[in-house]
């Protein structure tokens, strides 16, 4: 019996090696390594594989097996990497164009629970008040404890018009918060934009998609015209945006950059991740100069006095662009600290059908900032009147990169408080609880606060401008 588990473990390792070698995996593609391959622990799990399917309590099947190995092996390195099967992998680009099925939210792990980090917009999660920073504890019966992320999302899709229910543990909260919720297919609208008041364009970006820094172009022209005179201010709402696409992120930082100028640049290991993203038509769109959305952009837009509003739920692409303009001096940002989510994850597809997600880099703002693990700290900090002690952050995630440039990634600068008379909750209101969630605040409403201070502030910025 001996003889034959050594044999298979051989036989095995052997077929496993040769797997690993004909993906080309970069993890054994590092030439200062004089044994690429880890033969003993190779070995090890071999045997672990044989146990299993000779001893487990019930049959699994090898592709099950095989699924769940690649999955840790990814999962294991940091919270954005991950093995996607053949399923997970369409998932994934449909909602890159703007369409998938679900409930709409962008979701990491936290303590073992499935952590909101940002709700999508006009989703149905988003309707029914889930906010970022809950910790999703049951779907349906099923306790997320235990569960990995991508079997938790399995559960969370499914046909449009079927019903889940979700139990949230909410801070502030005495007890746990239900949401009925029916899944939808969720088209979600990137971009969107209105004139707020006279002279003054909103534009709020959603999430970074295929086609979202065409139609951010064709807004801005839109409301230009509209407004039938050049601008006196802009304000672009990123709050709550997950991140996206780099390319889209480059090519809304080039709608209001200079031709030329730095938006991002990434470091990573293999010579590939290695980029330096100006704001040029080809590092933004695929067709270069001749098909460049931007070109017949009115000249004014890049020098209209300009805000950005980020908080705890602004993350990866929409950070980029944040510290983009932040660094060029181009806009004055606004609201509370950002995610910190400053690593870069690529698709890579495999021979099967399937994909694994993986992070290749970190990227630095045009001054050489990461914001790993730190987020983009405003220049001015306007509260909303929330609690945030429980929002989730990239620095609370287990296996999170460590930021470079920081030893300290989780000390929050000392200025980093709110603006006298910025909203606050009173004990009085912080007390009041109810048992039905309190549905959303639409972006750029009259209910919306830190919108309406922003507001005030980009108008100080342009009065101080013309002086």
């Amino acid at each position: 019996m001996r003889s034959k588990l050594e044999k298979f473990s051989l036989i095995a390792c052997g077929a496993i090696a040769g797997i690993l070698i004909s993906l080309n995996l970069p993890v054994f593609a590092d030439k200062t390594e004089k044994n690429n391959l880890p033969i003993d622990e190779l070995r090890t799990f071999a045997e672990v594989f044989s146990k299993i399917k000779a001893d487990y309590v019930e049959p699994v099947e090898d592709k099950k097996l095989i699924n769940e190995a690649l999955n840790g092996m990814l999962s294991g390195l940091d919270p954005h990497s991950s093995f996607l099967n053949v399923e997970d992998f369409k998932d994934l680009n449909q909602a890159t164009q703007g369409e998938f099925g679900g409930l709409g939210i962008e979701v990491g792990m936290e303590d073992g629970f499935v952590k909101v980090i940002s709700p999508i917009e006009d989703s149905p999660a988003y309707k029914a008040g889930l906010k970022s920073g809950d910790l999703i504890m049951k779907l349906d019966e099923t306790s997320t404890k235990g569960l990995s992320l991508n079997d938790s999302v399995k559960k969370m899709r499914g046909k449009p018009g079927t019903s889940i229910v979700l139990t949230v543990l909410r801070k502030g909260e005495p007890k746990p918060l239900t949401f009925n919720l029916v899944r939808a297919v969720i088209k979600s609208q990137s971009v969107k934009g209105k004139i707020s008041e006279p002279n003054y364009a909103y534009l709020r970006i959603a999430q970074f998609q295929e086609h979202t820094g065409e139609d951010l172009a064709k807004l801005l022209k839109n409301l230009r015209q509209q407004n039938k005179a050049p601008l006196k201010g802009i304000l672009l709402d990123l709050r709550n945006n997950p991140g996206g696409l780099l390319n889209a992120a480059v090519g809304v930082s080039a709608a209001f950059l200079p031709k030329g100028d730095l938006v991002v640049y990434t470091e990573g290991r293999a010579q590939d991740s290695k980029m330096y993203l100006t704001a040029n038509p080809e590092n933004y769109i695929k067709g270069g100069a001749k098909d460049d959305y931007l070109k017949d952009l009115p000249d004014d837009i890049r020098t209209t006095p300009m805000a950005v509003l980020v908080n705890n739920g602004s993350a990866s692409a929409s950070e980029i662009v944040a510290g983009a303009l932040q660094d060029h001096k181009r806009a004055l940002i606004i609201g509370l600290q950002s995610f910190g989510k400053g690593s870069v994850q690529s698709i890579l597809p495999m021979n099967n059908g399937s994909a694994i997600k993986m992070t290749t880099a970190r990227y630095f703002t045009p001054k050489g900032r990461s914001i790993q693990a730190k987020g983009i700290v405003p220049d001015i900090i306007v509260d909303d009147g929330g609690d945030h002690s429980f929002a989730p952050k990239e620095a609370d995630l287990t296996n999170h990169l460590s930021n470079p440039k920081d030893a300290d990634t989780n000390a929050v600068p000392k200025d980093n408080k709110p603006l006298p008379g910025s909203l606050k909750k009173s004990d009085e209101e912080k007390n009041k609880f109810s048992d039905t969630p309190a549905g959303p605040i639409e972006p750029g409403s009259k209910g919306d606060k830190q919108f309406q201070e922003a507001m005030n502030i980009l108008k100080g910025l342009q009065i101080i401008q013309n002086k």
